[in-house]
């Protein structure tokens, strides 16, 4: 069976949505009619007649053109009535129309595990492009693919963190153990850029026979952006919440590319979302979904600093406090080799320890591999066993009051020097 890659592209002034997937094609019968064929059976079923239909969209356009070009209040709103009507009998996506996705029917029995009804049942309803003095805005000259590099700085899993010092070709790895219904700072960036992440965590029972009492994950991630305008993004497994001025519901099982306000957000279906501000920050939050979920896990995201170019010098959080910043081991062993699988032995009487020092901290740390991006990468890290050690202040300056609070008990005074 072959597969028809179609997209569907709409934008008004404000903000613009690629909906993209693949459309099974089943081969065609002798003495069919094509036309009939292709056409959806059953309630809501569109016109077949393909001279109606593109009579049906040329009187539609011409509707949208006259609207525009009307100043006359009650004149433009039988205008809109007629046009949305025609379009609506027509199945044509319009700025005073909107879209309803449905979920694949694999995917039906699919409950949110949080009690979260927006965008979780057997369809999802995206809502009306229409905004207040809407006017159609211009198409996209081409398909919106964004290719994201992804990096190692991330907070992942149970959850693992990773910093990576790009200038020193150093990586660093330390753990948190919070509680569940924590909500961690991951980067705060408020008062410069305007940029704040916040993570909530949701527990689960620990592994048999493993050394913790509990596991915990990020089940929402929340991306506040104050500057030019407020938005804010939430994410979990299911769903994506976008609010640039007008809310938006997104499944995440359905590949989808919104923008509004310099913020873009692509959904890859079941995969990722990757949120870019401003052309300078760029976030990719992995999805981790389990089809038979053991005792010990739970659908949860991970989180990836892309690109913080648009971040500035006095970005704090569990991350972003390490951001463009310089790092150095003292006391360091030979270097292990890409290919290795343990680091190397100490000398007998060795009594030197490794010691990373940044940001004016001098911590222990020992080189060991971790697998990142849903296992795809490994990668070589100073671990830091004991994270407070690393991070300025207490694991309680971390955390946030609710997921949209964008206050930070830093100052801008910080030490930042190694």
């Amino acid at each position: 069976m072959d597969r028809l890659h179609v997209e569907v592209t709409a934008s008004n002034s404000k903000k613009f949505v690629v909906l993209k997937t693949d459309v099974p094609v089943e081969p065609q019968k002798a003495g069919n009619d094509v036309t009939g064929n292709a056409r959806p059976k059953g309630e809501g079923e569109e016109d077949s007649n393909p001279l109606r239909r593109l009579w049906s969209y040329l009187t539609v356009k011409e509707l949208l053109s006259s609207w525009l070009q009307s100043g006359n209040e009650q004149e433009k709103e039988q205008l809109r009535q007629k046009a949305q009507a025609l379009a609506v009998n027509s199945h044509f996506l319009t700025p005073f129309t909107s879209i309803k996705l449905k979920k694949p029917l694999q995917l039906k029995k699919l409950e949110d595990p949080y009690g979260m009804s927006a965008a979780t049942g057997p369809e999802t309803v995206m809502q009306s492009l229409q905004g207040s003095n809407l006017q159609p805005g211009p198409a996209l000259k081409k398909p919106y693919n964004p290719r994201i590099k992804v990096s190692k700085t991330s907070a992942d899993g149970d959850p693992h963190f990773v910093v990576d010092f790009a200038l020193n070709k150093l990586t660093v790895c330390f753990n948190i153990d919070g509680q569940p219904g924590d909500i961690l700072r991951l980067v705060s960036d408020h008062l410069d850029s305007g940029v704040t992440v916040n993570g909530e965590l949701i527990g689960a029972p620990a592994p048999p026979n493993g050394h913790k009492k509990q596991r915990t994950y990020f089940r929402t991630i929340t991306i506040l952006v104050n500057k030019p305008e407020r938005s804010y993004l939430e994410v979990t497994p299911r769903r994506v919440i976008l609010d640039g001025g007008d809310r938006l519901v997104l499944p995440c099982n359905q590949s989808v590319v919104v923008g509004c306000r310099g913020l873009e957000v692509s959904v890859s279906a079941n995969a990722n979302v990757t949120v870019t501000i401003q052309g300078t920050v760029a976030f990719v939050i992995l999805i981790h979904l389990y089809k038979k979920p053991a005792p010990y896990q739970r659908d949860h995201l991970g989180f990836y600093i892309s690109s913080s170019k648009g971040l500035s010098g006095n970005c704090h959080g569990l991350l972003g406090q390490f951001l463009n910043q310089d790092a150095r081991l003292t006391g360091e062993p030979a270097r292990p080799s890409k290919n290795a699988t343990s680091p190397p032995l100490p000398k007998a009487g060795g009594g030197s320890e490794t010691v990373l020092k940044v940001k004016g901290h001098q911590v222990p740390v020992v080189w060991k591999q971790r697998k990142i991006y849903n296992g795809e990468e490994q990668i070589d890290c100073w671990f830091a066993r004991n994270a407070t050690q690393l991070l300025d202040g207490e694991y309680k300056d971390y955390l946030a009051a609710h997921p949209f609070d964008s206050e930070t008990t830093f100052s801008l005074g910080t030490s930042r020097g190694l």
